[in-house]
């Protein structure tokens, strides 16, 4: 690994790109963002490195792997996607209970929502044309 990591300062571009994942088979769901570095090897050949927090990695597009359960079922989806359903979550779980209206009628709190895998892939559900 020090021969590759010798190598990066000659990367000749390098590019940023962030991703989401969800596990299909436990659900956890992250975020991560990666430099891609493009580089050529000793024989003129083209070759590309991830680098996560300063570490040089295999590509998560080949075979992800779940940082919960270690399982390879993961779906990749554009970043933002994992932060925006814990974002509702979290408004959900922090929303006021009901008070009593001006003209004194109590509205019945809401049930709290269980989240489910379903529940994270759903907006990313397409319908068909």
């Amino acid at each position: 690994m020090s021969e590759i990591t010798g190598h990066r300062s000659t990367a000749t571009a390098v590019v940023h790109e962030s991703y989401s994942f969800a596990c299909m088979r436990c659900g956890h769901g992250w975020e991560q963002s990666y430099e891609i570095e493009h580089h050529v090897d000793g024989n003129g050949a083209d070759m590309v490195m991830y680098v996560a927090d300063g570490r040089v990695v295999p590509s998560p597009l080949t075979r992800p792997t779940c940082q919960n359960c270690d399982n390879h079922v993961v779906r990749i989806m554009r970043a933002g996607q994992v932060s925006a359903v814990q974002r509702s979550v979290q408004r959900q779980r922090s929303a006021p209970e009901a008070a009593p209206a001006a003209d004194g009628a109590v509205e019945v709190p809401k049930e709290h929502h269980h989240w489910h895998l379903s529940d994270l892939l759903h907006p990313f559900h397409r319908k068909a044309s």
